[in-house]
């Protein structure tokens, strides 16, 4: 049963094009997350869309630790192309859903030389304890049918098909990588298995 619920909507003219934003609460957990779309999604397949999990500091700080502001652009930007998608913003998922002071305490471990992974462990939270459940009853709520998903994390792809929805493809969000962000990109590819390494993607060997 759905514990979502549409709370506010508007027209929202961005940099990137027209939207409609909607703002949906989780009556479960409280948190409100948005959704912007782009034309026509109602009864509609394929449609484009990216899950993007908040990340104050990538998002709008512009932090060079992780690739979440880029991606939250491109995305964007792709969809505003199409001129037809949806872009979930899903709060209470920063740090992967450890929360934003446990974060900056993981970066500080992760200066020390832990990895993002690693942090985590040592500060006895989860690797990951992200929830899709609102994002899949979100895109109901909105009549996505099925839809081609931007993303490079794996687990996204299977929530979202494990509560029902039919991903048709995945799109790659490929970023290039800063030297302050490497390590972080290497370790979601080797250690929690994100699509990173295409022949289009990151050039590692470059720094």
């Amino acid at each position: 049963m759905s514990t979502i619920r549409k709370i506010s909507s508007s027209a929202l003219p961005t940099k990137y094009g027209q939207f409609i934003i909607h703002v949906y609460q989780d009556e479960k957990t409280g948190q409100e997350h948005v959704a912007l779309v782009a034309g026509h999604v109602l009864s509609n397949e394929n449609v484009l869309v990216r899950v993007h999990s908040e990340c104050l500091t990538g998002d709008i700080f512009s932090s060079n630790r992780c690739d979440c502001g880029e991606q939250l652009v491109l995305a964007q930007s792709l969809i505003a192309e199409a001129g037809r998608g949806v872009l979930l913003y899903l709060k209470g998922h920063e740090g992967r859903g450890i929360g934003l002071a446990n974060k900056i305490h993981a970066y500080a471990l992760q200066d020390q030389g832990l990895d993002t992974v690693d942090a985590n462990l040592h500060l006895g939270l989860p690797i990951d304890q992200r929830s899709y459940e609102a994002a899949a009853d979100i895109l109901r709520d909105l009549g996505v049918q099925s839809l081609q998903l931007m993303t490079n994390n794996p687990d996204k792809v299977s929530s979202l098909q494990e509560a029902g929805l039919v991903v048709t493809q995945r799109i790659p969000l490929l970023i290039q990588p800063n030297q302050d962000n490497v390590q972080y990109l290497l370790t979601k590819r080797d250690k929690l298995g994100h699509f990173i390494a295409e022949e289009t993607g990151p050039d590692f060997g470059e720094l």
